[in-house]
């Protein structure tokens, strides 16, 4: 395509074609700190117009790539940047193969990761992007990368992506200079992206070591109950994009994965509670 922009994430290289040069220019300026992908890159996203008339008459983005869903609706030109991002998750959901994908935060402390996985709403991106300004290394808020040979968990710091008044909490700690552009009036409200630290994208050839799995829940009493290995497994089958795909090597890393460290379930009023809470229990490790 005429725009295109390469960047290196963790394992992942993408590269993103664009009819456009906004989308294209919002991610140079987003991944300005990451590196170029040394060789062949692993996924191609495009970005590309509706209808041919699409891309000057009210301009409406189409993502495709390696893989598609046609049934997915155009963006407007002013959210290409969501678009591109959107595309890059697209492309890993449907083609990972190295790794058995978790849609889960992860961070990391002394070698050893927390994932943190559950339902949209749950505020795992938010309590990883917290954490990852305050003592932990930010592995990733989208997908934790899984390694069924070894078990260990690969960063893919990708910068998190916060909504609505998430946004103002991660505002109030964080560096400004480290968040990207206000994306307003999405179709799951307001999306402000966050930057890792230069310490998480320097680090972002070292894995780690899953030490503990939390099931967050915003919004509830304070409460915190061990999930048995049984309950952990089905849980993280549903949030696998590629487990089934994996066959025998997804089973077998799930099954590594729940029976050798503790899951817990988690409920939370607010984030300082859960951070609290996670002291806690990572203390007791």
């Amino acid at each position: 395509m005429k725009h295109a922009f390469q960047v290196q994430v963790g394992p992942v290289a993408f590269r993103i074609g664009s009819a456009w040069r906004q989308p294209v220019d919002a991610l140079e300026r987003l991944y300005r700190a990451y590196p170029k992908p040394r060789g062949i890159c692993d996924y191609t996203v495009r970005l590309e117009p509706a209808r041919p008339w699409r891309k000057w008459l009210r301009p409406s983005v189409m993502i495709a790539g390696d893989f598609t869903l046609p049934e997915a609706a155009p963006l407007p030109l002013p959210l290409g940047l969501l678009a591109a991002e959107m595309g890059m998750n697209l492309q890993l959901a449907l083609g990972e193969r190295r790794f058995l994908l978790l849609h889960a935060a992860t961070v990391e402390r002394d070698g050893r990761a927390l994932i943190l996985t559950g339902e949209s709403g749950a505020g795992k991106s938010t309590l990883a992007t917290l954490l990852g300004s305050d003592g932990w290394r930010f592995m990733g808020d989208e997908f934790a990368l899984i390694e069924p040979e070894t078990g260990l968990a690969h960063p893919f710091p990708r910068p998190s992506s916060l909504k609505n008044e998430s946004i103002a909490e991660a505002m109030a700690v964080i560096d400004p200079a480290q968040f990207g552009p206000l994306l307003a009036n999405t179709p799951k409200g307001d999306i402000r992206h966050v930057v890792p630290s230069a310490h998480a994208l320097g680090a972002m050839g070292k894995p780690a070591a899953p030490a503990l799995i939390l099931f967050p829940r915003f919004g509830l009493s304070e409460a915190a109950r061990p999930v048995p290995p049984s309950e952990a497994f089905v849980r993280l089958t549903q949030a696998s994009t590629n487990y089934v795909t994996l066959g025998e090597r997804g089973f077998s890393a799930l099954t590594n994965l729940v029976e050798g460290i503790p899951s817990v379930a988690l409920d939370y009023p607010d984030m300082p509670t859960a951070r609290r809470m996670i002291e806690d229990l990572w203390s007791a490790l």
